[in-house]
């Protein structure tokens, strides 16, 4: 089954300007992306040579936290807010392959993004799938649209994999996982990434000030101390906050530290 949730998306779109999710997109090898957001993705990409890794080492992440917490934790709802362009093994695939059963609703308020998501992103019988049209800094307006498809009476997996990063003031984001952290039970578990410097990555703060200067949303990268605040009152997962390309490899097929944060954490 699949939902659509919130207004139409309405021309939104400037094509014009660089947008992450369609740099992204290139990065990722995709499709769904203008000639200017190759522009400022190569531009991006000659300042810091490894983006594409840390676009790569993100999603491999994104399979590796869902199939734990599917598989191992027994998570049936997911949140995946700052969905990005629907690519390989997105979040209701890695879950519903597990379990068929999942619910996943899956948030951005990019018209593209919305577009593509409707058409591409489509649910087993068993479970479901829906779109919200919202922004990361309306928590309330997120968790009124995803209760129609999830039961937040019951363990919801909270999916922030790369949005943080788009709140600059560190006491917003702070609040915003907060409401939604308190708006599910015990059980729940918060995933998220963000980029920081300090983790190496030749070139990244460069790359930061071209992207702030010629794409949108505006990015920042934070330290360790910062994003541990986000996890106040939850239990971090082993091998806890590490480089995204190095949470649960096991060993195998590790690649390159990128410069980016991952981290699973449990509310008790």
């Amino acid at each position: 089954m699949s939902e659509q949730s919130g207004q139409e998306p309405g021309e939104r779109t400037a094509n014009h300007i660089a947008h992450n999710a369609r740099v992204w997109d290139y990065w990722l090898g995709g499709k769904d992306h203008y000639e200017v957001d190759e522009q400022v993705g190569d531009q991006v990409t000659s300042r810091y040579p490894s983006i594409g890794e840390v676009a790569r080492a993100d999603r491999a992440f994104l399979g590796r936290a869902v199939t734990h917490l599917t598989g191992r934790a027994g998570i049936r709802q997911y949140l995946d807010i700052g969905t990005g362009l629907p690519t390989a093994e997105n979040t209701h695939e890695v879950a519903q392959r597990i379990a068929p059963e999942s619910r996943v609703v899956y948030v951005d308020n990019d018209p593209i993004v919305l577009t593509h998501a409707r058409v591409l992103l489509t649910s087993t019988d068993e479970g479901a799938t829906s779109y919200v049209d919202a922004d990361a800094r309306d928590p309330a307006a997120i968790l009124r649209a995803a209760s129609g498809t999830l039961d937040l009476g019951r363990p919801v997996a909270v999916m922030m994999l790369g949005i943080l990063n788009f709140i600059l003031d560190t006491a917003e984001a702070t609040s915003i996982v907060r409401h939604l952290v308190d708006a599910v039970p015990s059980g729940s578990h918060l995933v998220l990434t963000h980029p920081t410097l300090e983790l190496g990555g030749e070139g990244n703060e460069a790359a930061m000030r071209f992207w702030n200067e010629n794409a949108t949303p505006p990015i920042t990268a934070r330290g360790r101390a910062e994003i541990e605040g986000f996890l106040d009152g939850l239990h971090i997962l082993e091998p806890g906050l590490v480089s995204c390309a190095r949470w649960r490899t096991d060993g195998v097929d590790e690649g390159p530290l990128v410069a980016q944060f991952g981290v699973v954490a449990r509310k008790p």
